[in-house]
């Protein structure tokens, strides 16, 4: 077993990891550093809890999982790889790329490897496009939109939403935008894009429009928080036919309800000479952990930091784009 050890207890650390880190035989969970204790033993009441990463780095623990804020991101990472420890970090795992590349250069001196967590990669619509796309099921595909919205017109006071570093959608929403668009179609010739603060009183980014351009092909992200009404997720369309899905991935609401797999026929609609419902591929975020774990014992990892160097790039020239109001060159 991988004794792990959990860096931060919020959210996204009791929802969308610790679930399962319980389940799979693959990991044993020997800590947790977070400055609440109680909150932390209501759901892990043997293990020990750390007041910082730096004594927490003196264990055993090989595999550090870190939830904390973005702007913490690098700063964790450079410290476990310095101290030979391997790390599952959430996205965005730096804020630029200059920082991802000097992470990059600490880990091949480094006995540890760093995996970036992007579970997205196994929603179930987005394996369902990406078999469509292996089966040229529309052809030649040439236009793909992929869409995360929400209904969110009141700002609220956190970390995400306020001012400062590693803050605004385009980091949180557009990072996973972003990297689905480059495992599905490689990196662009160009980026355009429109980076937006829309609502009363923002302090962060709310919402985005970026183009990324392949050729005459586009793949077009967006997110907007003044959407009440449901928009499709994923369009994909070529000179075959189009596919389109609606709602979101059901696993992050299952999870939040303490189900592992959720138990929901997802269905799309795929358009060629006829018009069809198509039956959606079940999420694998429970295999995402698997595949992880085998990563580690291989010392390969699943989503290297050279994947999120990519993602980070497409995120700073969009906000070029964006101030500057022009198409740049990848």
């Amino acid at each position: 077993m991988i004794n792990t050890i959990l860096v931060g207890f919020g959210f996204s650390a009791t929802t969308f990891h610790l679930p399962f880190l319980k389940e799979l035989d693959e990991y044993n969970v020997v800590g947790v550093v977070s400055s609440r204790p109680d909150d932390v033993h209501h759901h892990l009441p043997n293990v020990h809890v750390y007041a910082s990463l730096e004594a927490a780095l003196q264990s055993e623990a090989t595999l550090f999982i870190i939830t904390t804020p973005s702007h913490l991101h690098k700063d964790m990472v450079e410290a476990c790889l310095k101290a030979g420890k391997d790390v599952l970090v959430e996205k965005p795992a730096f804020l630029t790329v200059a920082e991802g590349e000097a992470l990059r250069h600490l880990e091949e001196n480094s006995q540890g490897i760093v995996n970036v967590f992007h579970n997205r990669r196994m929603d179930g619509d987005f394996l369902t496009v990406k078999a469509l796309l292996e089966g040229a099921e529309v052809g030649n595909w040439k236009v793909f939109e992929s869409r995360f919205d929400r209904f969110r017109p009141v700002v609220r006071d956190r970390w995400r939403e306020n001012a400062g570093p590693g803050a605004g959608i385009l980091f949180d929403l557009g990072s996973h935008l972003i990297d689905q668009a480059l495992v599905l179609f490689g990196v662009p010739d160009r980026v355009q894009a429109d980076v937006m603060i829309q609502r009363e009183g923002g302090q962060s980014d709310d919402g985005f429009f970026v183009t990324l351009h392949y050729g005459e092909k586009r793949v077009y992200l967006r997110s907007n928080p003044f959407i009440a009404g449901e928009t499709p997720r994923f369009e994909l369309h070529g000179t075959e036919g189009s596919f389109i899905k609606h709602g979101l991935d059901p696993q992050e609401a299952a999870l939040r309800d303490g189900n592992l797999s959720p138990d929901v026929l997802e269905t799309g609609t795929l358009t060629r000479e006829e018009t069809s419902a198509l039956a959606i591929e079940p999420g694998r975020y429970v295999d995402f952990y698997r595949e992880l774990a085998a990563s580690f014992i291989a010392r390969r990892p699943l989503v290297p930091l050279s994947d999120a160097i990519l993602t980070t790039r497409v995120i700073e020239l969009a906000r070029l784009s964006s101030d500057e109001q022009r198409t740049i060159d990848y």
